[in-house]
């Protein structure tokens, strides 16, 4: 396993400045933004793909500064009823296929998205209960129209471009947001489908991450994982649910609230995770997504390294060496 950072974290200084600031953390992998929400503050396909010499000097900066991209992030939706904002998200991601390709990258990160209820739909509808019936009609216009028909002929077009691994953010508001709309996803479309597992959203929606690891790690299903954590707050919890619309500013009053790692849950938890992740033969990126808006950047990723340094499983084992 690796240690790495979303690095739209400090999308607000040159790629150099923040590389040179992850080096200093003993960060070895970085996953990048180059569309959709993320941005292109680091990576703008559109320059990277026509520009061979700020191509070049791109991974020049990557092997001064002696990382690797783990993925590159597009998060978006793709599938979202107002035509435009999807065609631009699509395209987003397209591009972003492209660049992996270009940089022998065998992976992106993003959303399932979420269409409307129906085709003169506004807005997404994301659908939380079976009842009324007119949610059950939704989700089968949403998953046997939309959204199955989409990411097969997406996936084709990634294959071709010698993209083979598509990392999806379970994420509330999206059509895919748990193990079991993953794993659904996934036998429609093919193994091409895998998890970006953050286990923050996991956290307030009542899963087990442990249990999601295993469900998804016998499946070989986790592509990436995202360092993240999540703060229920029992007392406000216990008053509204953990459903909350509240803004993310108004941390005192909401029911739960993102974390940087180890001040959600401690540290004996998070070598539980690591662990389970390396019991299901997950060996690759632990990247860091800082969304703690307690803490600042640079505090918040440091404190959430510091941590992960003292649990991340890094050396490789033939056998059981005590045997």
């Amino acid at each position: 396993m690796k240690l790495g950072v979303l690095t739209n974290l400090l999308g607000t200084v040159s790629l150099e400045e923040a590389l040179k600031y992850f080096n200093s953390l003993g960060l070895e992998m970085v996953e990048i933004g180059c569309g959709g929400f993320p941005g292109k503050d680091h990576a703008d396909p559109d320059v990277l793909l026509n520009d061979e010499k700020a191509f070049e000097d791109f991974k020049a900066l990557l092997k001064k500064y002696n990382v690797e991209i783990s993925a590159l992030s597009c998060h978006g939706n793709p599938v979202h009823p107002n035509k435009e904002i999807a065609a631009q998200f699509d395209s987003d991601m397209r591009k972003a296929v492209l660049l992996a390709e270009k940089l022998g990258v065998h992976q992106i990160n993003t959303f399932s998205g979420c269409p409307g209820d129906c085709d003169t739909a506004k807005y997404p509808n994301w659908v939380t209960c079976p009842w009324p019936n007119d949610f059950g009609e939704i989700l089968d216009y949403q998953w046997n129209e939309v959204l199955i028909p989409y990411w097969k002929e997406f996936v084709k077009f990634a294959v071709a471009h010698g993209v083979d691994k598509i990392a999806l953010e379970l994420h509330p508001g999206f059509c895919v947001y748990n193990t079991e709309s993953l794993l659904k996803l996934r036998n429609a479309v093919g193994k091409e489908i895998g998890a970006n597992l953050d286990l923050s959203h996991l956290i307030w929606q009542g899963m087990d991450p442990i249990a999601v690891i295993r469900a998804l790690g016998k499946e070989g299903a986790i592509f990436h994982f995202h360092a993240k954590d999540t703060k229920i707050d029992a007392i406000n919890t216990a008053v509204n649910g953990v459903l909350d619309t509240k803004s993310y500013a108004d941390e005192i009053n909401r029911s739960w609230i993102f974390r940087s790692v180890g001040f959600g849950n401690g540290e004996t938890y998070w070598r539980d995770v690591i662990s389970n992740l390396r019991m299901v033969g997950y060996d690759y990126a632990i990247s860091i997504e800082h969304e703690d808006s307690l803490m600042s950047q640079n505090e918040g990723l440091e404190k959430a390294v510091a941590l992960l340094k003292n649990c991340i499983i890094k050396e490789g084992l033939a056998a059981a060496w005590w045997i």
